[in-house]
């Protein structure tokens, strides 16, 4: 049974509140660049995504790492994962969701959480060469990878061995809605002020195939996915957009050893994203509810945070395979 009895997470002393572990890291913690060699790649569709590796070691084990909404390969947490990585031997890739990477994307379309056909263009363009591939996402590319991995079961590309995310939205409809509760509107105000910044400038590439009338109305997901992400990429509606994009109807199908972490105070997940009765009947599928770690938090006093160690303790019992 793949549902952790209890999690190894022990959070600093003063330091257990969902608020404080998800603000702290994101405002306050630095690291040193990793991943400095910068690759552009087509997609199938005529557009490009922006890698950053690190080969440093040429090593024969790769780490494909997703970052979260409206972040990028340079994220504290992203750097912090590919450094602890990078400690333990292996090669890895940090890369960018279209229009993530400091420049806008080629179309129209923009990047949503369900869209795996990019993490699966990076994979196979990474591939050669490597005998072991793990792949780790953060949020919103957590359940890219986990829909990836789902959607795809036996059929994944045959070097992937193994992965590991944290603080998914596998339930989009229910994050959105947790998301929306007044003490969560500073998150809220955080992603609109980002999102609304790259609808101006797609609205200027993009005059006729997008409009900017009562974008500044927006306060919630529901309203910007339902006038912008939904119709840009081919849904019908914002629920139509979370019922087709969440990962939780996917994770019956994950076929390689795949851990979820998932901490209980995570201010932006909803009761549904904590699938307790998926890794039950899953036996591939390891999920880990520590009752402290926030969104993307999981923070300690020292250099490696808990789940960087725990991800590569978990991915390095996959080179045994």
């Amino acid at each position: 049974m793949p549902l952790m009895a209890s999690s190894t997470y022990r959070p600093p002393w003063g330091l257990a509140n969902g608020h404080l572990q998800t603000i702290l890291p994101a405002l306050f913690r630095s690291v040193p660049l990793i991943t400095r060699e910068r690759e552009r790649i087509a997609t199938p569709d005529g557009d490009f995504l922006d890698l950053d590796w690190n080969r440093d070691h040429h090593s024969e084990s790769l780490v494909i790492i997703t970052h979260g909404l409206e972040g990028n390969s340079a994220n504290a947490s992203v750097q912090g994962m590919a450094a602890a990585f990078h400690r333990a031997g292996w090669d890895s890739l940090a890369w960018n969701l279209r229009g993530c990477s400091g420049e806008l994307n080629h179309l129209l379309r923009t990047y949503h959480s369900g869209a795996w056909e990019d993490l699966q263009c990076v994979i196979e363009h990474a591939s050669a060469g490597y005998r072991t591939i793990a792949l780790v996402g953060f949020s919103i590319g957590g359940n890219l990878t986990l829909k990836y991995l789902g959607d795809h079961g036996a059929a994944i590309h045959p070097g992937i061995k193994g992965a590991v995310t944290f603080s998914v939205p596998c339930d989009l409809a229910s994050s959105a809605l947790a998301l929306e509760s007044q003490i969560n509107s500073i998150y809220m105000n955080h992603f609109l002020r980002d999102l609304r910044r790259k609808i101006r400038e797609k609205a200027a590439t993009f005059p006729e195939g997008i409009s900017t009338e009562g974008l500044e109305r927006i306060r919630t997901f529901r309203e910007f996915d339902g006038t912008y992400t939904a119709p840009l990429n081919g849904f019908l509606s914002a629920e139509d957009y979370w019922a087709k994009a969440s990962s939780k109807p996917s994770l019956q199908g994950i076929a390689v050893p795949t851990l979820l972490i998932n901490a209980l105070n995570d201010p932006f997940l909803g009761p549904e994203c904590f699938p307790r009765k998926e890794a039950v009947a899953n036996p591939h599928l390891y999920l880990d509810l520590p009752e402290s770690g926030g969104h993307l938090g999981f923070l300690t006093l020292g250099q490696e945070y808990w789940s960087e160690t725990r991800a590569v303790e978990f991915c390095g019992r996959l080179l045994a395979f």
